[in-house]
């Protein structure tokens, strides 16, 4: 189950990088001033895979 949970975690958080990581070159190619706004949408996409392993630590340890 632990290892279910962060596998999972990471895919989805790899898909939501690749999508946000994408759009924000796409943005900060057009206008420079958004980068500031677009690398906190990258790190909330990375946000996930730490979330995953957060559960899978609470679940080896019977939490």
């Amino acid at each position: 189950a632990a290892a279910l949970s962060t596998g999972l975690a990471t895919i989805g958080a790899g898909i939501a990088v690749a999508v946000a990581g994408s759009a924000a070159l796409g943005a900060i190619s057009e206008d420079s001033k958004l980068l500031g706004k677009t690398l906190i949408f990258v790190g909330l996409a990375e946000g996930i895979a730490i979330y995953g392993l957060i559960i899978s630590i609470m679940i080896l340890n019977q939490v």
